[in-house]
């Protein structure tokens, strides 16, 4: 019980959704440097397939927990009224101006000019994808929901998923993980806040319940998931950040382990934030 996974097809899809969001930012920034030699400006290019290829996979798990893939486009039907139509459409239109700049870029039909600016463009996507996924999960009558802990958490998503996955993309195309050697530390800004919101968020789940219902309840072992999370994180983070220390390049095995473990430790968070779901009453339209 807790667990959250019979919602395993959001849970895969919001996490990949904001790593790979995050990780688009860091890529599109290195690109936009302007320090790469034109092969290793390619290389990074070829590699930022493994971005496009991750959000069509979370965009097929997200169609599985509609049911049915043709139930997607009814989302739309509110655009701007709806926090899912804002979240599909800003999701869908961040995948595809970025997979269009992807391939245009490949196929060396994208002018230089053009590309920067397109490349701010989606960038810009993606932060609002970021933003506009715990939006959905703003629901007054989920109490353990409709908090400040939800956004926090999912956007810390993006900025401990994002690296370690832009990193490992970027370490494939054989770029020099020293150049960015101060990056890991805004990941370990975001575990230290993830810690802090934690535990901040255990304490507020006592003061929540129902005549039928106390939060604590739903999920019975959150500290020790928590815990489970913080390690794995913390451990994935170490396999990219302890080979900088010794003044050595990660290997890409290092860096494919780190990146397993900090996505595990994001699926047992967002396991535990679906757990947390209750409702009180209902909701006035």
């Amino acid at each position: 019980m807790g667990s959250g996974i019979h919602e395993w097809p959001l849970m895969f899809f919001t996490v990949i959704g904001q790593s790979v969001a995050g990780a688009f930012v860091m890529m599109a920034a290195v690109l936009l440097s302007g320090k790469l030699s034109a092969d290793l400006n390619r290389r990074v290019h070829y590699s930022m397939f493994g971005l496009w290829l991750l959000m069509g996979i979370g965009f097929l798990l997200s169609t599985i927990h509609m049911g049915s893939p043709l139930r997607a486009f009814n989302a739309f039907n509110r655009l701007g009224a709806s926090s899912l139509s804002n979240e599909i459409a800003s999701g869908a239109l961040f995948f595809a101006l970025g997979g269009l700049y992807w391939l245009l870029a490949v196929l060396k039909k994208m002018p230089a000019a053009l590309g920067k600016l397109w490349l701010i463009v989606v960038m810009v996507l993606a932060a609002v994808f970021i933003v506009a996924i715990p939006r959905v999960y703003q629901i007054e009558t989920v109490p353990t929901w409709n908090n400040s802990y939800t956004i926090i958490n999912f956007v810390l998503t993006a900025f401990l998923g994002g690296p370690i996955l832009a990193a490992l993309l970027l370490r494939i195309a054989r770029f020099d993980l020293q150049c960015i050697r101060r990056v890991p530390a805004l990941s370990i800004v975001a575990l230290l806040v993830s810690v802090a919101v934690a535990i901040s968020q255990g304490f507020d789940l006592a003061s929540i319940e129902t005549p039928v219902q106390r939060a604590v309840d739903l999920v019975p072992d959150y500290g020790i998931l928590m815990d489970i999370k913080i390690v794995a994180i913390a451990m994935g983070l170490g396999c990219w950040i302890m080979p900088l220390v010794a003044r050595r390049n990660p290997s890409v095995l290092n860096m494919i382990i780190g990146f397993l473990f900090v996505f595990a430790g994001e699926i047992v968070g967002r396991g535990v934030f679906y757990g947390l779901h209750m409702t009180v009453g209902m909701a006035v339209n």
